[in-house]
């Protein structure tokens, strides 16, 4: 028998936040991501208030959108399954990972370990069950091919959560008075699965680009995790320099110190390119700038990429490096406080509007007469 349409069924709609909460994107942990890493960058210029204002906002991004992942896999489980199982979308769960471990890190520069120490736990095991339960369920598994086809941006957030292992535990190694040359092998062995992956994912990402047309609307904002994957490689590589000498250190110091120089180098040559993508999109072909989560994906390229700069630059005597991302970090926080503030107009606009109690239909009859 067809369900008869009732009156509750009308003037009860989902509500604004299980809406939110069932079509949650999964990389929308980048909020945390590029909060705590413009955090990190006002640290390194000693604005202290700011950046604990910044940790504050990453922290409370990070415990909510916890709760709000744990809502979706009790209640809306089959919306959360159909992400796993999407090329598109799925490598957005590294975000977790990544936005973990930048936070880790920030709470480690604080002085606060026991946090840093539990959330470096969190995101390497993470890490290890999301690396290889992702590349199976939206690539592996999938019976449709070419898998390549759905390759994107997104697919560099998978080098962006190995490295953010790698930064973290370089981190917590200089204060540890047990268990350095394990953080040290953490380190080394994390950056150096970031490299590899960041070559394979390289190759994926542009055969899709080759090999399939390619829209304005194709050319979203992840992309911008490419250059961010390589300024974290950065990252890593020079906190890993820095370090103090262990086994694993001594072996690969001068490597790593050499790959990281090659990595910021071609970061920074794809940064106009990103630029002129985004004109051709927005420019050109006229595509609305409406606001997105993936909009967070530009926000942690642009900080990490000026972090990057400035411990490179200390770690391998580099002026010009570190002159770079000491002012690019200003760029980084003028585009946060931007998407921030498009953030709240849309949480207002589609979360907290919708809990409004709709107009009685007496109301609405008295206002039209």
């Amino acid at each position: 028998m067809a369900r008869v349409l009732t009156v509750t069924d009308t003037v009860r709609p989902r509500s604004g936040a299980g809406a939110a909460v069932s079509s949650l994107n999964p990389g929308y942990f980048a909020l945390v991501m590029g909060t705590g890493i413009v955090s990190i960058g006002m640290n390194n210029h000693g604005q202290d208030v700011l950046s604990r204002l910044l940790l504050g906002l990453a922290a409370a991004g990070y415990l909510v959108l916890v709760v709000a992942t744990g809502w979706r896999f009790v209640r809306f489980r089959s919306q959360l399954q159909a992400d796993f199982t999407n090329p598109a979308r799925a490598f957005g769960f590294f975000t977790f990972v990544a936005g973990s471990d930048v936070l880790g890190t920030r709470f480690a520069l604080g002085g606060q370990r026991g946090l840093a120490i539990a959330l470096l736990v969190i995101g390497w095991v993470s890490w290890v069950v999301l690396g290889y339960v992702v590349p199976w369920t939206a690539v592996l598994g999938q019976r449709a091919r070419p898998v390549v086809a759905a390759a994107n941006g997104s697919w560099f957030i998978w080098v962006v959560a190995s490295q953010s292992v790698a930064v973290l535990s370089a981190a917590l190694e200089p204060g540890s008075a047990g268990g350095r040359r394990e953080l040290a092998l953490l380190a080394v062995f994390s950056w150096s699965v970031g490299v590899f992956l960041y070559a394979a994912v390289g190759i994926f990402v542009g055969a899709r680009l080759l090999l399939y047309p390619l829209e304005p609307e194709d050319l979203s904002p992840p992309y911008w995790v490419a250059m961010g994957a390589t300024a974290i490689t950065v990252l890593a590589g020079a906190r890993i320099v820095e370090m103090a000498d262990a086994p694993m250190v001594a072996a690969t110091r001068g490597l790593i110190a050499g790959t990281s120089v090659v990595f910021w180098a071609f970061g920074s040559w794809l940064i106009p390119a990103l630029v002129a993508a985004g004109w051709w999109r927005h420019g050109v072909h006229r595509i609305p700038l409406r606001y997105e989560a993936a909009w967070w994906s530009i926000v942690f390229p642009l900080g990490m990429y000026g972090v990057a700069g400035h411990y490179l630059g200390g770690a391998d005597n580099l002026p010009l490096v570190h002159a770079i991302g000491e002012n690019e970090t200003w760029v980084a926080l003028a585009a946060w406080a931007v998407v921030f503030a498009a953030m709240l107009v849309h949480l207002a606009r589609t979360v907290i509007r919708p809990l409004s109690p709709p107009p009685s239909p007496l109301a609405g009859d008295d206002a039209t007469s």
